[in-house]
């Protein structure tokens, strides 16, 4: 069993998204430092040693297996790739974000490089603040006194705001906090696939379109005038029965819900595959149905080009797929797109995904996964 020692990190930021800022060092902490087992809350602190927008500042607590300088070096590159670059002066400035060890467990280091514990620590009311709330009874292993009585000592009188706004310490809690996210898309866009990656990856039950078993689908695409009023009448029983089967109880072993379609797209396909009094008739019907249905919290949609989506289409060798044309999946791409304009937009993402290939990519899937990530958080701000 590797060893771990608690470190506990000061982190701040007063540039740009400073709550998104702090998240995304949290997550970068989590992935490359160690686990992390406590956040403090965020607050809003004025700037120290000089003047400038206020900070928004935190504390983590981590269980980390990193030796103290291989630590040093990885939230320096954190920082590094966030977009702060270190200048070689004495003065303060402002930064997007700012990584400081506080404590390496009870380790005393002094050399050119690194002095733990945080030399001026005791002197800054926006680091004992925040420590103080995952680490009240830890003792400085110098003063040997503990982050209470340093706090009530200090002399800086720095007047704080804690803000409501929490940090996540993964996104697995982040996505957990939404419960049910749907993935939608063009046929071919890979909702099925995103989501049974993110199924995998944060725990969370997946739902799944059940479309290859319609009998109506093979005949749908050789005589689509013929066949289209029943197509969509089996698709909406069928959505609608599994919706409300899936979605009415949560999996206490799952940590949110995610799907691969959300039941609005029976009306947007309906409306472009039905004749007029069809479409009226069929919309009357989804209504009704559509009252009962859970919805999202995050509607993502999936956008690729017609042309993208019949090179997929093509891939993936569904015979009775081949006679899709660009101009229907250019008519679906449309009604998602009016469809979405009448979505409440505190709900909806939109991500082009046309030049991405986040089944094979890595960094693809995860441009994606901030995508998703940012916009969650913008509903917790």
């Amino acid at each position: 069993m590797t060893r771990t020692t608690t470190v506990y990190i000061s982190i701040g930021s007063n540039l740009g998204n400073k709550r998104q800022n702090l998240q995304h060092a949290v997550f970068s902490i989590e992935k490359h430092i160690g686990e992390i087992t406590a956040l403090s809350p965020i607050y809003n602190t004025p700037s120290w040693g000089f003047e400038s927008d206020d900070f928004f500042n935190a504390c983590v607590k981590v269980e980390s297996a990193l030796k103290p300088e291989p630590l040093l070096d990885k939230l320096m590159l954190i920082e590094k790739n966030m977009g702060r670059e270190r200048k070689n002066s004495d003065g303060y400035e402002s930064r997007i974000i700012d990584l400081d060890i506080i404590y390496y467990g009870y380790e005393i280091i002094n050399n050119d490089n690194l002095t733990i514990p945080h030399p001026r620590l005791q002197e800054r009311r926006f680091v004992l603040k925040p420590l103080a709330d995952v680490a009240p009874q830890f003792y400085h292993p110098i003063f040997n006194k503990d982050t209470r009585n340093l706090l009530q000592e200090c002399r800086d009188k720095s007047k704080l705001t804690k803000l409501k706004e929490k940090l996540f310490p993964n996104r697995t809690s982040l996505f957990s906090e939404t419960q049910f996210i749907a993935i939608e898309g063009n046929i071919g866009a890979g909702k099925t696939s995103l989501a049974t990656k993110i199924s995998e990856d944060f725990n969370a039950k997946l739902i799944l379109e059940r479309f290859a078993d319609n009998p109506f689908l093979p005949n749908f695409y050789k005589d689509q005038a013929r066949y289209a009023f029943p197509l969509e009448m089996s698709f909406l029983a069928d959505r609608y029965q599994q919706y409300m089967d899936d979605t009415k109880q949560f999996d206490l072993f799952k940590n949110f819900m995610v799907s691969d379609y959300d039941i609005f797209k029976s009306l947007i396909f309906a409306n472009v595959t039905l004749q007029k009094d069809e479409f009226d008739l069929y919309r009357k019907i989804f209504n009704f149905m559509y009252k009962e249905v859970k919805k999202p919290k995050i509607y993502v949609y999936l956008y690729q080009t017609p042309e993208r989506l019949l090179e997929q289409i093509k891939k993936r060798g569904r015979d009775y797929e081949q006679s899709i044309d660009s101009q229907y999946l250019e008519n679906i791409n449309r009604g998602y797109l009016d469809f979405l304009k009448t979505y409440p937009p505190e709900n909806q993402l939109i991500i082009d995904v046309s030049s991405l290939d986040f089944v094979n990519k890595r960094e693809d899937y995860e441009t994606i996964l901030e995508n998703i990530q940012d916009f969650a958080l913008s509903k917790y701000d």
